[in-house]
């Protein structure tokens, strides 16, 4: 089997003993590394073994270099005899031994694992793909994260476990406060969102923990919840170094979660650095059992039976390690450590061997007419009767003259390394501890549940609680109440929920409605005023899901009624929103200060509504506001800090109210539009002439007027509109005259009559007056 060279580690080049020993061909020594980086290592091997079949002496470099590429085209057996050889030559350091323990795992990796586990091994070696372990065996495991997938929605995503404390930031990502509260923590792990953090907590108002989620975790899964507290309990106690104490809540907890495979590879941790080792292989292989494909699960198990003195057993579950992560740099050299100490054992006091004697060239080099390689063995393989080892029994024939029967140590044996004449590696797995590794196939593996027993210290078990089908939590339907989601504002189910940094949820449009009157929160009256500044107003994201998953009747339900709202807001015909202040007229810019919470209300509806539109009429004693007005499109919102903000609006039609009203504190009408009539025939000659005339009459009055008074106007309303080619193109008339009328210094009660008509030749005659009028008193 060989191996594409994109997935092989780069080939380690071992230094030759006597690179000028006689039989040495560099040439072709450069066409193995030459094979090698082209992925024919089946080549290269042949190569090596050629040239030591030609040396009156092994040479310990070049066997190693035989054994990488035999370990690397899948023929462990033939490598192990190679590194046997090179193991007599002298001692097996760990690091000359990468590529063996690689090679091995891939075996495994290719052969055993289904195609799910080989991707995400595979995941690994993408480009951009984190580094492993930092070599410790406690906590080298890396993020559990990386390969538990994606997290369940009750977990908090930096810790992976039951959000514990859960804390909403502003963001709308929910985590457990404890890590919320590390220092490494400075952004949010999903959006990047950055965090205030001034001496350890966020300011102004800290860490508060979410008190709707709170509750619905502590009452869906309480036994679990609860768990989690004294897990945290005993790490904060590991801290401090009371291990005793820390390791009684683990227990604690253990039996409260006893399927909780983090917690059990916690406690494992807890007991190796107690020195428990026992106790931490338990720990160890429950964990395995309970999540077969999670390489931390594996690593730890392997660092407590390394420390208990059973290498064999911790080799098997550091070389499963490797396969189902290969990039784990931690885990491998563990296994390179223990490999050089097991060759070590045999060989280390053993006499070199005797010199090989020759024996013929492969095919590959020979010259035309020569044996192929299907004709006898292959020189330098395992096969070849002159580097024979650990095939025949001491005193058999078909050992070379002069060189001793060489034996695999007896631990590697028991191995039962995976090789190349075997069409599975049954004998491997099944020869690993615990009952995760006993399959036969990779089709077995969805048999592997947990265990239905954990063993506790005592020896006495426990039941076991089944998990759910998918690995995910399951709530329980007889917990979900909508009483339990219900925002205290409006008192309905809770639509597009907002928590506040003091922990408490509201809808969005309900808080918006509260902190339009005053800057704190209704129920608990801490002071918001900088949430409010910041105007982040994200939606609660689990709160949310929540809602979808379990709630979603009665959330489409909530959401009809909301639609129905908007829907009754967006008519611009039977409840238009009025603001009462100023005369506004059609293509004229309006800037509006707005602080009062009735218009706050009122153009955020008219910005949720997508409308963006409300009526502007100026106020009339009696009724309340004019019975003429002019619709107002919104261009620009600013927002200042204590919730004021100026709305950049352009007049767009006129209107005629029908009928008074109000809603939520602030003025509604009922309104009909006005457009002008059309003239036709001598009528629109007479139009056009009216209107050039009054416009060349408009013109001369503004270039009359002083420089300070017209930049003043300039700056305020902009340059005086260009004069129409047809007066009657738009239903409003020429622009040019409502910017005029906006200039010229009348009362409000003259702008709004004009503003009524409906006859554009009657607007132009009163707007003639109204610039003579002007004019005569200014000459006077």
């Amino acid at each position: 089997m060989e191996t594409s060279s994109r997935h092989c580690s780069e080939q380690l080049i071992h230094d030759l003993s006597n690179p000028a020993a006689a039989g040495l061909c560099p040439e072709m020594l450069e066409v193995a590394e030459e094979a090698w980086r082209a992925g024919d290592f089946n080549l290269a091997a042949e190569i090596y073994a050629s040239q030591l079949a030609g040396l009156p002496q092994p040479d310990r470099g070049l066997c190693l270099r035989k054994g990488d590429a035999l370990g690397r085209a899948g023929r462990i057996s033939e490598a192990l005899d190679s590194y046997c050889t090179a193991a007599r030559l002298g001692r097996l350091r760990a690091e000359e031994l990468r590529l063996l323990v690689e090679s091995i795992a891939q075996t495994l990796r290719d052969k055993e694992l289904s195609g799910l586990e080989r991707k995400k091994s595979e995941a690994a070696d993408r480009p951009g793909a984190k580094p492993g372990g930092d070599g410790s065996p406690q906590g080298g495991g890396g993020d559990p994260a990386e390969e538990e997938g994606p997290p369940d929605l009750f977990s908090c995503r930096l810790c992976k476990r039951l959000l514990s404390e859960p804390t909403t930031l502003q963001c709308g990502h929910t985590f457990c406060k404890p890590c919320l509260e590390d220092g490494a923590v400075t952004e949010c792990l999903v959006c990047a969102y950055k965090l205030d953090k001034r001496h350890g907590q966020l300011f102004p108002l800290g860490f508060k923990v979410n008190v709707i989620l709170g509750g619905l975790l502590d009452k869906w899964f309480a036994a679990e919840s609860r768990a989690r507290r004294l897990w945290l309990e005993g790490d904060s106690l590991w801290k401090t170094r009371d291990l005793e104490t820390a390791l009684e809540k683990y227990d604690r907890a253990a039996e409260l979660a006893p399927f909780d495979y983090m917690l059990l590879g916690q406690r494992a941790e807890l007991h190796m650095e107690m020195k428990n080792y026992n106790q931490a292989i338990q720990d160890g292989d429950s964990t395995c059992r309970l999540r077969p494909l999670w390489p931390k699960a594996h690593f730890l198990k392997a660092a407590a039976l390394a420390k208990a003195g059973r290498t064999e057993e911790a080799l098997q579950e550091y070389f499963f390690c490797v396969a189902l992560r290969p990039d784990w740099s931690s885990a491998k050299l563990e296994a390179q450590k223990i490999l050089s100490e097991l060759f070590s054992s045999v060989f280390e006091n053993s006499s070199l061997p005797a010199p090989l004697s020759a024996c013929p060239k492969p095919s590959v080099l020979s010259s035309p007419g020569a044996p192929t390689a299907g004709d006898g063995p292959r020189p330098g393989s395992s096969q070849d009767p002159v580097l024979k080892v650990a095939r025949n029994p001491p005193g058999e024939s078909g050992a070379p003259s002069g060189v001793g029967p060489m034996k695999l140590p007896q631990s590697l044996s028991k191995l039962e390394f995976p090789c190349e004449d075997r069409k599975t590696l049954t004998p491997v797995l099944s020869s690993l501890p615990g009952p995760v590794l006993k399959r036969k196939s990779p089709s077995d593996l969805a048999s592997y549940g947990p265990p239905s027993k954990l063993l506790r210290q005592g020896g006495d078990c426990l039941p076991q609680k089944p998990t759910a089908p998918n690995g995910r939590r399951e709530v329980p339907t007889q917990l979900v109440d909508s009483s339990d989601m219900e925002c205290s504002l409006c008192m309905r189910l809770f639509y597009e929920p907002v928590t506040t940094p003091c922990g408490h949820t509201f809808c969005l449009r309900c808080m918006e409605r509260c902190l339009d009157h005053n800057p704190n929160c209704p129920l608990c009256k801490e002071n918001l005023s900088e949430y409010l500044a910041a105007r982040a107003y994200n939606k609660t994201c689990l709160m949310e899901e929540v809602l979808v998953r379990f709630l979603s009747e009665e959330l489409a339900e909530r959401k009809k009624v909301h639609e129905e709202e908007l829907r009754e807001l967006s008519n611009l015909n039977k409840e238009v929103p009025i603001f009462v202040c100023t005369m506004a007229f059609p293509t004229i810019p309006c800037p509006l200060h707005v602080f009062e919470p009735r218009y706050r209300l009122m153009i955020r509806r008219s910005m949720e509504t997508g409308t963006r539109q409300f009526g502007m009429c100026i106020a009339d004693e009696l009724k309340g506001f004019a019975d003429y007005g002019c619709m107002l499109e919104v261009r620009d919102v600013k927002f200042f800090p204590d919730g004021r903000s100026v709305v950049d609006t352009i007049g767009v039609s006129r209107f005629k109210v029908l009928s008074h009203g109000q809603r939520d504190g602030y003025n509604t009408a009922k309104i009909e539009y006005l457009e002008d009539k059309k003239a036709e025939g001598e009528e629109y000659v007479e139009l056009v002439r009216i209107h050039d005339s009054v416009y060349d009459q408009a013109v001369a009055w503004f270039t009359s007027l002083r420089d300070n008074m017209k930049n003043q106007i300039l700056s305020h309303f902009g340059s005086m509109p260009g004069k129409e080619s047809d007066p009657q193109a738009s239903p409003s008339g020429p622009a040019w005259c409502w910017w005029l009328l906006a200039v010229l210094p009348l009362e409000n009660r003259a702008q709004l009559t004009i503003l009524a008509m409906t006859s554009l030749k009657d607007r132009l005659n009163a707007i003639r007056r109204v610039l003579i009028f002007v004019t005569r008193k200014r000459a006077r």
